[in-house]
């Protein structure tokens, strides 16, 4: 069951009407919502269509839940969980979610599995996914309406990201505006081009060491490969990321670690901000 709590400065409306303007709900998950006939004000089950809210009513409805990903039992640590949400630290090496029916030892199954083992009637949907051999932390919204809703909105979800790369930077902050697409005759590597989405990213430079830097990073964006691509085209690529220029021989994998996430969270208004240690391959690199 979803619910809002109508705003105490709007004046009363149809619930529909409230629903777009303040809440973010698009025409086509109305069109859902109105299907799906279980529309509450107050605790009493009214016609979506005709019911009008004033404010601090409580507003709640149902949608059905549907999954196609397979429950497995894989470690997981919830670092949290509400009625909307969880947010699990995932380690470096794992997928966030299926590519492919043939993947089930992705965190999405090890996700479900979880849902399933505690009686949990809701579905498996990542606001963003990390690279394979990207850890930290992932949001997973438990109704799809809400992926929908917050998936892109990085103002609500900000990310902050540890990455370790090639070289010292001549400017120790600063911010790469650059367009990322798809490269030319590759399926999976992409680049700055000109044909490519908008895309930003922030960063500060935390440490220097003979070779390589620790820097901290945080998106307005969220491409594919978005930090990898940047900081190749800066000169600096990561760590152990080979697909896009860097070096193998101090760490096995990319260096990027998603360690902080902030967010009020849309429901209960509580600000949260949850962090993640840095995994071992990367914190022995900045030991002095």
């Amino acid at each position: 069951m979803i619910k809002y709590i109508v705003k105490a400065d709007i004046k009363e409306q149809l619930a529909k009407d409230y629903l777009k303007r303040h809440e973010n709900i698009s025409s086509t998950l109305w069109k859902k919502i109105k299907r799906q006939d279980e529309f509450f004000v107050n605790g009493q089950k009214v016609r979506a269509t005709q019911a009008t809210v004033k404010p601090n009513d409580i507003i709640e409805y149902n949608l059905s839940v549907t999954s196609k990903v397979e429950a497995i039992q894989i470690p997981l640590n919830i670092v949290f969980e509400d009625d909307y949400f969880l947010i699990v630290d995932k380690i470096a090496g794992m997928l966030t979610h299926p590519l492919t029916f043939e993947n089930t030892q992705t965190l999405a199954n090890g996700v479900m599995y979880h849902f399933a083992k505690t009686n949990q009637n809701v579905g498996c949907h990542p606001l963003y996914r990390l690279d394979r051999n990207t850890s930290g932390l992932v949001v997973f919204a438990k109704m799809p309406q809400l992926q929908h809703q917050l998936a892109n909105n990085h103002q609500k979800f900000q990310r902050y990201y540890y990455a370790l790369v090639h070289g010292k930077l001549s400017q120790k902050q600063g911010q790469i505006n650059a367009p990322i697409g798809r490269k030319k005759d590759s399926i999976i590597l992409h680049e700055v081009n000109d044909g490519g989405k908008h895309a930003i990213t922030n960063y500060r430079v935390i440490k220097e060491f003979e070779n390589y830097s620790l820097i901290k990073l945080w998106l307005e964006t969220g491409r594919t490969h978005q930090i990898r691509v940047h900081m190749s085209y800066l000169g600096h690529p990561l760590l152990g990321d080979d697909l896009y220029g860097g070096k193998l021989d101090l760490i096995a994998r990319h260096a990027l670690h998603a360690y902080k996430l902030k967010f009020t969270h849309p429901f209960t208004h509580e600000k949260i901000c949850i962090s993640s240690p840095m995994p071992d391959d990367m914190a022995k690199l900045i030991i002095d």
